[in-house]
């Protein structure tokens, strides 16, 4: 298939015929029937099936695909632009776009917060910008709205591969696309015209039955799942939905589920086509895609076959029963602590969280649609009927402005803000620690309830001691209005009342009229960009070239220190957090200064800290610190991680600040698919323990030798020898991922290293 999508204009019934042709090739070769996303995967291939590949083993072989579009957010973009600018390509080679929705920060509101981010990262923003218009790369200014949620409405096609800097990209899903979250590696590869390399992956297929009742929504639905598959339950899978359920489900309820499916650690996850997806798709005025996938509906769906007898093609299979669902409430620190709301408030008495409500929010990429608004808007128009606002800090944000337009429209806006809402501009704000939280609460211990997507301590507001909450917009409403933890709105008496209870919310899934579609602020790139020049200014200190890494040059790495040995639960935002630190992310030197501030380390009693072997009587320092006098000294050093280690964000930075300050491999029990990607990217050698427990054999004056470097080859082990203080010495073995263009990367020091090399060479 060509690379390149069809604008709205060009003829996709040619698209999805020529996928079908694809499709019915491969499915000959494999002589069975197909699932909906191996349809997707074959579709998109690089070339055909070679024989020994045709088996195509789960888990275990490796693919090239052809992505027709890649999508970029203002942070992670910073990067991947930085990379793609030293391949010295004159063009990205797919339909690419870069949203700005990180950095702005939530303080007082749309009115002042936009007009402050603009000003505050004028540098940022004009280097994007003009890098967009240079390389032929649409740019959404500031405002437009949520990345994935301006994807869902401008650019995401069911069918399609899409990849994103970002690991919530699989939003998409929700219109049928098999929407990938990937580092800024990954990106610059398909934007410079290369593959995407991709692990095929294992297959979890969700049969949904029934249909939703009541307060019970669409987020129920991916946080009952949370509880069933935990925060590693989905990694090296495809989740995929299917059965009589799914149809009952807007598109972007489908899009709420396919979201979060990052917190279970999917490669991604999806739906198949239906009449949702093409009422969708024609209220966001794309009706010629929309009567193109209609006519094509049997490639866009896993076959009959499949749907018959589903647990002999996929590898686990689940079921959730619509009907009976209830409304839940996941947290804190873990989106796979999960409960029905009727259990909360023995939970509150049992683990003792703070009850009182601190604030509540609503909106982000996952929760910020023109439903889910007015299914909150159901809940306070209710409240302010009886004279009733919200109790705590009530923010809401749109994920668009098309979504803003369509619901000020439809008067949701005007009954969130008469219940004391506060008007958010059309970013991720809170969701990502974009937060100015200057309430009293924030003191100390405090619960906050939100209809986001990822709740680790800190993520919102910085501050670790915040215990975070996540259920439905609806259901966060609710709860602004008890402002208590401990609540249940589907039963209890509200507040002030004598015997008022709230009914179950009730909004249309889109407006009659269709949605303001408006674009106001995407800037096209011209034809022709190579006149332009990328501004980076010489001293900015919120900006740099890179510069390439060292590619590994020994047969083994000998006399290895260990930086530190993670202890439980270990993110990206433990690796590099975000907050203030996402102003630097262009600056790789700047921002490798916050580089494992979070982590827990086994060695050491304060987060972020730890010994430096080669001073062992001094305090613990920041482990930043102590990378960089290794790195100073020429000291190689690994670190240790524990299970799914690098679960999360897909920012590389968690994988390059390491890199740039000396670390050559990173030992640990298992990883989280991006990170684990991310560092192979990097030139880091990923290893996980054959035995987990041989984990438990490395102390903090240890030294570590890795050996046979030289012969590295698939599937074949690492020989590690650790060698403690004592003088004795442990020998292990250790397994790796590394596919053979994977461990071409790392003798060449990292991705890009060789893709600027095979450039140069063609």
């Amino acid at each position: 298939m060509d690379k390149a999508l069809p604008t709205n204009k060009q003829d996709w019934t040619a698209f999805y015929q020529q996928f079908d042709a694809r499709v019915r090739q491969h499915k000959q070769q494999l002589k069975r029937p197909l699932t909906l996303a191996e349809k997707i995967l074959l579709a998109h291939m690089q070339q055909p099936l070679d024989e020994e590949d045709r088996p195509l083993r789960r888990g275990r072989c490796y693919v090239n695909l052809w992505p027709r579009r890649v999508a970029m957010q203002d942070v992670t973009g910073q990067m991947a632009l930085l990379q793609f600018m030293s391949t010295q390509q004159p063009r990205v080679a797919v339909p690419a776009s870069v949203h700005c929705d990180h950095l702005i920060e939530a303080r007082a509101g749309v009115q002042a917060d936009l007009p402050a981010a603009c000003k505050n990262h004028e540098e940022v923003y004009t280097f994007l910008k003009t890098a967009c218009q240079k390389y032929g790369i649409d740019f959404w200014e500031p405002g437009s709205g949520i990345i994935h949620q301006v994807v869902l409405e401008h650019a995401a096609v069911p069918g399609g591969l899409l990849i994103g800097t970002d690991s919530h990209t699989p939003n998409a899903g929700g219109l049928g696309m098999l929407a990938i979250g990937v580092g800024g590696g990954d990106a610059v590869d398909v934007l410079a015209g290369g593959p995407l390399n991709l692990a095929w992956p294992r297959l979890i297929g969700v049969q949904l039955t029934g249909q939703l009742q009541g307060w019970s929504s669409p987020k129920d639905v991916i946080l009952k799942l949370m509880g069933l598959l935990g925060v590693r339950g989905g990694t090296g899978c495809i989740v995929e939905f299917f059965g009589s359920g799914c149809s009952s489900l807007s598109a972007t309820g489908k899009a709420t589920i396919t979201n979060m499916g990052a917190e279970h650690g999917a490669t991604t996850s999806l739906f198949p086509y239906d009449e949702a997806m093409n009422n969708y798709l024609c209220a966001t005025q794309r009706h010629e895609l929309a009567q193109a996938a209609q006519q094509m509906q049997h490639c866009l769906r896993a076959d009959d076959e499949v749907l018959q007898d589903p647990a002999n093609y996929y590898d686990q299979l689940l079921c959730i029963d619509l009907s009976n669902l209830e409304p839940h409430i996941v947290g804190p620190h873990s989106p796979d602590l999960s409960r029905p709301i009727t259990a909360m408030q023995q939970a509150v008495a049992q683990q003792q969280y703070p009850d009182t409500l601190a604030a509540a929010l609503i909106g982000s990429c996952t929760n910020s649609s023109y439903e889910d608004l007015g299914r909150a808007a159901a809940i306070a128009k209710q409240a302010t009927a009886l004279g009733l606002r919200a109790k705590v800090p009530f923010y809401v944000t749109p994920g668009s402005q098309s979504v803003y337009e369509t619901a000020q429209q439809a008067g949701y806006i005007d009954a969130l803000k008469a219940m004391g809402g506060v008007l958010l501009s059309n970013a991720c704000g809170p969701c990502i620690g974009q937060w100015h939280r200057t309430d009293q609460q924030a003191a100390g211990p405090n619960s906050i309830v939100s209809s986001y997507n990822r709740n680790f301590p800190g993520r919102n507001d910085g501050k670790s001691h915040t215990l975070s909450f996540l259920a439905s917009p609806e259901m966060v409403t609710a709860m602004a209005l008890f402002g208590r933890l401990s609540c249940n709105p589907l039963q209890q008496t509200l507040p002030g009342t004598t015997n008022k209870v709230l009914q179950p919310p009730q909004a249309d899934v889109l407006p009659t009229t269709g949605m303001h579609m408006n674009a106001q602020g995407r800037v096209t790139p011209p034809a022709d960009g190579s006149s332009i020049t990328v501004h980076i200014a010489p001293n900015s200190n919120r900006l740099a070239s890179l510069a390439a890494f060292a590619p590994c040059s020994d047969s083994q790495w000998s006399n290895c220190c260990v930086l530190f040995k993670a202890k439980g639960k270990c993110t990206t935002d433990h690796i590099s957090p975000a907050g203030k630190w996402l102003q630097y992310r262009g600056h790789l030197d700047k921002i490798a200064d916050n580089t494992y501030l979070g982590v827990v380390n086994s060695f050491t009693t304060t987060a972020g800290t730890g010994i430096d072997i080669t001073q062992p009587n001094e305090p613990a320092q920041l482990l930043c610190s102590i990378a960089r006098r290794y790195k100073a000294r020429q000291i190689p050093w690994v670190a240790v991680g524990d299970t799914n280690f690098g679960e999360g964000s897909s920012r590389e930075h968690a994988a390059m600040q390491p890199r740039y300050l000396g670390c050559v491999a990173v030992l640990a029990r298992s990883f989280a698919r991006i990170h684990e990607t991310n560092l192979k990217k990097s030139g880091i050698l990923p290893l996980t323990f054959t035995q987990e427990s041989d984990y438990n054999c490395i102390g903090t004056f240890d030294r570590i030798d890795v050996l046979g470097l030289d012969t590295l080859a698939t599937s074949q082990p690492v020989r590690i020898v650790v060698r403690h203080s004592d003088g004795s010495a442990d020998h292990l073995q250790c397994n790796h991922t590394l596919s053979p263009l994977q461990i071409a990367w790392f003798h060449a020091g990292s991705s890009l290293n060789y893709l600027t090399r095979q450039a140069a060479a063609s």
